[in-house]
C-alpha cells in the first residue's frame, strides 16, 4: 500500500497490516480451493480489437525489459495504468479511483486506507466499491502481504454493500497478477497469469475488460 491518510484515527486498523493468516484468524475467513463466481468472471467472454492487440503487444514489450529494474510506482505508470486505461472503466456512473481513502467496520473493528487502485461507484469520487487493486514492489525482495491487504479493503468494501454480491479484487508482484473473489467469509484465489507471456496478458485484459461488464450488470 501506498501512505496513509495522516488524518485517520489511531484505532483504525491500516489494510497494509494485514495477513491472510491474520484476516483469517480474527473474521473467521476461509480460503475455497474453488469458486463458480471466480470461474464465470475468469472464464467470461470479451472481445478484443485489433488495436487493442497491437497496444498491449508493446506494452509486452516494455514489461519485459523492465519489470525486474522498476519499482512501485515505475510499474504503475508504464505498464498497469495504461493497461487499465485501456480497459476504460470511465463512466457516469462508476469509475476507477487511485489511492482513494475508504474505512468501515468488519465484526466491530474499524479498518481503513488508501488501497492503490479501486473500482467503485460514483463520478468525482467513489461511493461504493465493487473491486479492490493493489500493486506490489518490483519483483526484487517484496515485502508485506498483497493478498491480504487486498482482502482486508474487500472485507471493508464487503460492508459497505451489505453483502449483496460477491466483492473482485487483484494483486500484482512484478510480473504476475492474481484476482481474487470474496463471499460471504469465503475466499478464491486465482492462479497466477504471468503478464510477460502473450497469451497471459491477453488473458488478463480480457478478464479485465468481463468485470467491466459485471459491474455494469450490478447497477442496473
Amino acid at each position: 500500500m501506498k501512505s496513509e491518510d495522516n488524518n485517520m484515527v489511531d484505532t483504525i486498523q491500516s489494510y497494509k497490516e494485514w495477513t491472510l493468516a491474520k484476516l483469517d484468524k480474527t473474521f473467521g475467513l476461509h480460503q475455497v480451493r474453488t469458486s463458480t463466481a471466480l470461474d464465470s468472471w475468469l472464464d467470461g467472454e470479451a472481445d478484443i480489437t485489433d488495436f487493442e492487440t497491437q497496444t498491449l503487444n508493446r506494452f509486452l514489450e516494455k514489461l519485459c525489459i523492465g519489470v525486474y529494474d522498476w519499482n512501485e510506482t515505475e510499474l504503475a505508470y508504464n505498464f498497469i495504468g495504461p493497461i487499465l486505461a485501456l480497459v476504460d472503466y470511465t463512466s457516469e456512473r462508476f469509475n476507477f479511483f487511485a489511492e482513494r481513502s475508504f474505512s468501515g467496520k468488519v465484526d466491530g473493528i474499524e479498518m481503513g486506507g488508501r488501497p492503490d487502485g479501486m473500482i467503485a461507484s460514483g463520478f468525482r469520487e467513489p461511493e461504493k466499491p465493487f473491486f479492490c487493486f493493489h500493486e506490489y514492489k518490483k519483483e526484487k525482495d517484496p515485502e508485506g502481504d498483497p493478498a491480504g491487504q487486498t482482502l482486508a479493503a474487500m472485507l471493508v468494501a464487503q460492508e459497505i454493500n451489505q453483502h449483496q454480491f460477491p466483492l473482485y479484487g487483484c494483486y500484482v508482484k512484478g510480473e504476475v497478477w492474481h484476482f481474487m473473489i470474496l463471499q460471504d467469509r469465503n475466499y478464491c484465489i486465482s492462479n497466477g497469469f504471468l503478464a510477460t507471456r502473450q497469451t497471459d496478458l491477453y488473458n488478463i485484459f480480457r478478464i479485465l475488460r468481463v468485470l467491466k461488464t459485471i459491474i455494469t450488470k450490478i447497477l442496473e
